[in-house]
């Protein structure tokens, strides 16, 4: 009974009920909008540099992520390989061992960051075999080497032809080969591009003076919500006191700080947002309540319990957030989907300040239920606390002088 009285009531003025409705829709369309593109365009900021090369888990040597030294490589023992198998939410394990050295052909030299990789593991994370310019992918035990076009172009080198590496290796070992460039690959980032030279594992480890050791091991993982539980068991299951496990966000804390103060500036819009939007259901809740103070007198007088009135005016005002939020969130679907599947584009400039940092210059938008709900929860909270208003008034009413005035 309660609630069909309150249902009538809010269209007893159809005007009213349509304004304050209008300006809730608007409200949760615009933070619905905007937040699911802000978090699809960092998800997908994350997922290009994580997949990038990252990983969003990585195995160590204790203490190899401060210098980065090849010294700190480590034997690739069978019980450390047979974790893909015994935690199921790693898809896949990529044993690398990286270092610096000079690369050189003819009268020019550059410094390159060398490389040892598993070719198809390191495919199947990173889609190196897709940034493949000219010539062939690597083939496991191959004596060839795979570069960036950036570091082919300084050099002056194309595919065939062969570039010389000088290195220290392991313990102070001397390292020095030459290899044939069986292909080229581009990437997005200058940084790589002018560095990025690979070799198969083996090889590597052969050039280095490291055999059987690996600097890294990247994990690709079934789903990236199991990061935190991948890391805790391995951390479990290994001597932390020789190897240290570490995910994305303490590899890259920069990337997490920037994520957090865009969030954090987002916030404050949403706060300025739902401001206006509270005095606007204010308004609309104190001029209801003054327009209707002879009918709150009429009914105390004829004898309806002021918590029963009280209750119907809550609901009036709770439906009144709802009907606009509902209405917001039907709104934003389409366009938070439209988004989702048609990602924004970016060109010229801006493009080209995104891609220098490894990021794709486009924003999709996450299409996430979370997303929506949040907004109708705010959104009842909001005229939750806003709906006491009336109910103080009600509490003090006094029904010969309201029925009076």
């Amino acid at each position: 009974m309660i609630f069909k009285l309150a249902w009538r009531n809010i269209w007893r003025n159809r005007r009213r009920t349509f304004i304050t409705a209008g300006s809730i829709l608007f409200a949760v369309l615009f933070a619905t909008t905007m937040e699911a593109l802000q978090k699809g365009a960092w998800n997908n900021m994350i997922s290009n540099v994580v997949n990038y090369y990252f990983g969003y888990v990585q195995i160590h040597e204790d203490g190899y992520w401060d210098d980065r030294s090849i010294d700190k490589a480590f034997p690739l023992v069978d019980s450390i390989q047979a974790l893909e198998g015994q935690v199921p939410a790693i898809a896949n394990l990529l044993p690398r061992l990286e270092s610096f050295a000079l690369a050189s052909t003819g009268n020019t030299t550059s410094g390159v960051m060398v490389v040892g990789i598993e070719p198809e593991a390191e495919d199947s994370m990173t889609d190196l075999k897709d940034r493949l310019t000219q010539g062939e992918y690597l083939q496991h035990g191959a004596q060839a080497a795979l570069i960036a076009d950036g570091v082919a172009k300084k050099l002056g080198l194309s595919v065939g032809d062969t570039i010389i590496l000088i290195s220290q290796g392991f313990h102070g070992v001397n390292a020095a080969g030459k290899y044939p460039v069986a292909g080229l690959v581009h990437f997005a980032s200058p940084d790589l591009n002018r560095q990025m030279v690979y070799l198969p594992l083996p090889e590597a480890q052969w050039f280095y003076g490291a055999q059987g050791r690996v600097t890294s091991l990247a994990l690709q993982l079934e789903d990236k919500e199991d990061t935190r539980p991948v890391v805790k068991t391995l951390r479990s299951r290994l001597d932390t006191s020789a190897y240290e496990v570490m995910d994305w966000q303490e590899m890259l804390p920069d990337l997490m700080q920037a994520k957090q103060l865009d969030s954090a500036g987002n916030v404050i819009v949403y706060i300025i947002l739902y401001l206006v939007i509270a005095f606007g259901i204010f308004g609309t809740i104190l001029m209801m309540t003054k327009e209707r103070e002879y009918e709150f007198g009429i009914l105390i007088s004829i004898g309806m319990r002021r918590a029963r009135l009280g209750a119907v005016i809550w609901l009036e005002t709770i439906m009144l957030g709802l009907l606009g939020a509902l209405a917001g969130i039907l709104a934003s679907v389409p366009i938070v989907y439209y988004f989702h599947v048609n990602p924004i584009r970016f060109s010229g400039d801006y493009a080209g300040a995104l891609e220098k940092f490894g990021f794709e210059p486009i924003f999709p938008a996450e299409f996430a239920p979370h997303i929506f709900l949040t907004q109708a929860i705010v959104v009842f909270v909001v005229t939750s606390l806003l709906a006491l208003y009336p109910l103080l008034k009600i509490r003090k009413l006094q029904p010969v002088e309201a029925m009076r005035d």
